[in-house]
């Protein structure tokens, strides 16, 4: 089935709305990103106190404070990912073809009911081991490249 025969095919079984399906759910999924963030921009102020971090040496140059950012990162999106993994449960579900998913919160009830609470958890270990490391390289390379930008314009 190629793109435009699913689209009609989405749009035949359940109009319009098909298209939408699971879009307020995936709006549901900034709040992981924004626990990260939170948690992650906490983190390098505390690294950037000397008497509070673990890393020694200037704070602002040496290649512990990389370090310290790199295990800064892991930890912000372990943190959020354990926090905000429920609403990526029930936004596969909702995203399953079929009606027996309708909404987030009767989702959430269903799975609730139906499998228990550890069912919200379900893939949380291959969901770490992918993200962990890709958000560190991403925002230890971020910084980084700030840090060599603004050593270009000094």
């Amino acid at each position: 089935m190629n793109t435009l025969q699913c689209a009609q095919y989405v749009y035949r079984s359940e109009g319009v709305r098909g298209f939408y399906r699971g879009l307020t759910a995936s709006y549901a999924g900034i709040s992981e990103t924004i626990i990260c963030f939170a948690i992650y921009e906490r983190l390098k102020q505390l690294l950037k106190d000397p008497s509070r971090s673990p890393f020694t040496g200037n704070p602002e140059k040496s290649s512990s404070h990389f370090l310290g950012i790199t295990v800064a990162a892991a930890i912000s999106k372990g943190c959020a990912s354990c926090i905000a993994y429920p609403h990526e449960v029930i936004r596969t579900r909702l995203r399953e073809e079929g009606t027996k998913y309708q909404s987030f919160l009767q989702t959430a009830r269903l799975v609730f009911q139906e499998e228990g609470y550890f069912a919200f958890y379900r893939g949380l270990f291959a969901q770490l081991m992918r993200q962990i490391p890709n958000t560190a390289i991403v925002l230890s390379t971020y910084e980084l490249i700030v840090y060599l930008l603004e050593e270009q314009v000094k």
